[in-house]
C-alpha cells in the first residue's frame, strides 16, 4: 500500500491570482494562432520525469538528498533524478509554458502551478502494474487517479469551460517502460515464469495502449509517448550484463528495440482510430545511442560511467554525498548516476527530439 499524504489544497494567494489572470490572457492570445501553444503540460511516467512525487510516498526509490540537484536552482535536491533539470522541465521551457514542472504531490502548489500543468510521474513505475508494486511506487493507474483529482482542482480554480479547454489542449507527455524491462522482466523471475520476451513486450505494449485510451477518455488529446532508451548501454546494465569490458548488452538493447517497434505501431493505430487525437510516438533510442557511442561529438568526455561514485552502479540511495565521490563537472558526463542522464545530456537529447518531431506544435 502506498502512503500518499492526505488532501492538498492549492495555495491561492493574491500573487498567484494575478499570475493566473495573466496566464488566461496569454492563452487567449495563443488561441488565435494557427498552432496555439498548449496552455499546460501534464506528465506521467517514471523517474526520468518524476520531479519529486516519490518524496511523498513510502518507497526507497528517492533522491531528495545531495548530490542530486547539485546544479539545480539553489543547488537543491528536489526529488529529480539528475543533477538539474529533467525532460519535462526542458519540454515545458521549449513550449514557453514555464521553466519547471512541479510534482503534483508537492505540498506548496499554487493555482498557477496547477493550471499550467504538473507531473504525476513516480520513479520506478511502468506500464506493467507489477513494476510499481515491486518498488512500492505510484502505478500508472494510480497516477491517473491523481489526474482525476487534479481535474477537479483546475475546475474549481477556473470554472468548467476553461478547465475543459486546458485539459483538452494541454500537452501530455508519457515517459515509461524502461523499468518494465530493466527492473522487472530481466532481473526478477516473476514475469519470466509467465512470458517469453516477445510475449512480455506484447503485454506491456497492450498495457500502454489501454492506458493511452483511458487518458484519452479523460480528455487528453495531444499525447506524446516516449519509447525506451538503449537499456543495454546504461552504466548499471553495462555493469550487470556487459562483462569485464562493460560493453553495451545486446540482449537488453534488442528488447528495447522490439518494444519500441511495437509501441510505435500501436500509437500510430490509436492516432488513426481515436477522433481528434494527436498521438505520437517519440524515438529516444537512436538519438541517445548516438550520444552514448560518440560522446566527443557532443562535447562529453565520459558516457560509460555516471558522475556519481564509480558511476557503474550507484543510483538513488547509493548515490549520496556522504559515501560516494562526485565528479567535479557533471557537464562532461552523459550520465549523472548509473541510470539517469545529466541535465546537459537531457538538454541535447530534447533539442534533437524537438527538431525531429516538433514535439507538441501540431
Amino acid at each position: 500500500m502506498i502512503a500518499i499524504s492526505s488532501k492538498r489544497a492549492a495555495v491561492f494567494s493574491l500573487l498567484s491570482f494575478v499570475v493566473f489572470l495573466h496566464s488566461l490572457h496569454g492563452c487567449a492570445l495563443g488561441a488565435n494562432r494557427t498552432s496555439p501553444r498548449p496552455p499546460a503540460i501534464i506528465v506521467f511516467g517514471d523517474s526520468i520525469v518524476d520531479p519529486g512525487n516519490n518524496n511523498e510516498i513510502l518507497t526507497a526509490i528517492q533522491c531528495n538528498f545531495p548530490p542530486y540537484g547539485k546544479d539545480f536552482v539553489g543547488h537543491k535536491a528536489t526529488g529529480r533524478f539528475s543533477n538539474g533539470k529533467i525532460p519535462s522541465d526542458i519540454t515545458a521551457s521549449q513550449l514557453g509554458i514555464k521553466e519547471y514542472v512541479p510534482a503534483y504531490l508537492w505540498t506548496e502548489l499554487s493555482a498557477y502551478d496547477l493550471i499550467t500543468g504538473v507531473s504525476f510521474a513516480s520513479g520506478a513505475s511502468g506500464f506493467d502494474p507489477l513494476t510499481s508494486q515491486l518498488m512500492s511506487v505510484i502505478s500508472l493507474d494510480g497516477q491517473l487517479n491523481l489526474f482525476v483529482e487534479y481535474k477537479k482542482k483546475v475546475k474549481a480554480i477556473v470554472g468548467e469551460k476553461r478547465a475543459a479547454y486546458i485539459i483538452n489542449n494541454a500537452a501530455y507527455l508519457i515517459v515509461t517502460g524502461t523499468d518494465d524491462l530493466a527492473n522487472t522482466y530481466f532481473p526478477t523471475p516473476f514475469r519470466r515464469f509467465e512470458y517469453d520476451l516477445p510475449s512480455y513486450i506484447n503485454f506491456t505494449v497492450q498495457s500502454a495502449s489501454t492506458y493511452i485510451q483511458k487518458l484519452y477518455h479523460l480528455g487528453a488529446r495531444r499525447i506524446r509517448v516516449v519509447g525506451a532508451p538503449p537499456i543495454g548501454c546504461l552504466p548499471s546494465q553495462r555493469t550487470l550484463a556487459g562483462g569485464i569490458e562493460r560493453i553495451c548488452d545486446p540482449t537488453y538493447n534488442q528488447a528495447a528495440t522490439l518494444f519500441n517497434s511495437q509501441l510505435s505501431k500501436e500509437m500510430q493505430r490509436l492516432n488513426s482510430t481515436l477522433p481528434k487525437s494527436s498521438i505520437l510516438y517519440i524515438d529516444m533510442y537512436n538519438p541517445l545511442l548516438d550520444i552514448i557511442l560518440h560522446p566527443s561529438n557532443y562535447g562529453f568526455e565520459e558516457s560509460k560511467r555516471g558522475c556519481c561514485g564509480t558511476g557503474t552502479f550507484e543510483v538513488t540511495l547509493a548515490c549520496n554525498s556522504l559515501t560516494t565521490f562526485i565528479c567535479e563537472d557533471a557537464s562532461k558526463y552523459v550520465f549523472w548516476d548509473s541510470y539517469h542522464l545529466t541535465e546537459r545530456a537531457y538538454e541535447i537529447l530534447m533539442k534533437k527530439l524537438a527538431q525531429k518531431y516538433g514535439v507538441f506544435i501540431n
